[in-house]
């Protein structure tokens, strides 16, 4: 089990912004179903997870909601149901590797977020503008709008990008997202109007970015996540290969290859914490180098 922690450990710590996305929506649905797990043994008559749930998902009621401000930006990790949250992280995947091959990831966790907050404050305008909806206080949970964001800016970015579907066989993603959107729209009358409503939010952002993208101006560029790498370190990293010969440049990296596979190869059989602080280092830099 130590090992098995410690891969998740290496995987979240060094994997991309996709895979570390992935894992905080997998790891909030697994505190909800402990919670419930909790509750069952000690004879609960209300879950846990009925609390959590009420202070983590997104209330459509603006009283509420203004002394709980947090919930527009926890709802999008939060879900409840196995499938709601399978059906999301594939589309997250599947769309996220795409959308990280043609733009860097701090635009990816952006869109993510703030195709969240779009969704979230398009459901809660629904609910306090709409006679049908008014009457009604609801909840909305899970990273659909997030998604669905993605799904539309990668989409428009690359209309024309082809992907192969079961039966379908080739399809572009511009045919894909189309077929989103129209589902969403004639969807809102049939029932769960304020996730397709949520939705529709998320893909209105996503819309827009692409657009703006293609302009040369980023819409979400306002609010940067992480920290600027320092150039100089940037030279001194390549500079270990580029001041030297071919002949020495290609040893070097040699080298360095066998020495990487080592590391990972004893990952693969004792774990993560199975390896020294010179070799966690050493790998930290070659993450960097990557």
């Amino acid at each position: 089990m130590p090992g098995i922690f410690g891969e998740i450990h290496y995987k979240f710590k060094y994997g991309s912004v996709l895979t570390k996305i992935i894992f905080i929506n997998i790891g909030v649905f697994l505190v909800i179903k402990l919670a419930d797990l909790f509750s069952f043994l000690s004879g609960s008559d209300i879950p846990l997870s009925y609390y959590l749930i009420d202070i983590l998902s997104l209330h459509s009621n603006i009283a509420y909601l203004i002394f709980h401000p947090w919930q527009i930006f926890t709802y999008m990790f939060l879900h409840e149901g196995l499938w709601h949250l399978v059906f999301n992280m594939l589309w997250l995947y599947w769309f996220g590797v795409i959308f990280l091959n043609f733009l860097d990831s701090g635009k990816f966790l952006r869109v993510y977020i703030f195709g969240g907050l779009a969704g979230g404050l398009l459901y809660i305008l629904a609910y306090n503008i709409f006679s049908v909806l008014s009457h009604i206080d609801a909840i909305a949970l899970g990273a659909s709008a997030s998604v669905m964001a993605v799904v539309i800016a990668i989409s428009v970015y690359v209309p024309d990008y082809v992907i192969y579907l079961l039966f379908l066989g080739p399809v572009r993603l511009k045919y894909i997202a189309l077929a989103t959107v129209i589902l969403d729209i004639i969807s809102i009358s049939g029932g769960n109007a304020g996730g397709h409503i949520a939705h529709l939010g998320g893909a209105l952002l996503g819309y827009l970015f692409a657009v703006e993208i293609k302009r040369g101006r980023d819409i979400t560029g306002f609010l940067k996540f992480g920290k600027r790498k320092q150039k100089s370190n940037f030279r001194i990293t390549k500079n270990r290969y580029r001041t030297r010969s071919d002949w020495d440049y290609n040893a070097i990296r040699k080298q360095d290859n066998e020495r990487l596979d080592k590391i990972l190869d004893k990952i693969a059989k004792s774990g993560y914490d199975s390896l020294t602080e010179e070799e966690k280092k050493f790998l930290f830099d070659s993450s960097k180098r990557s």
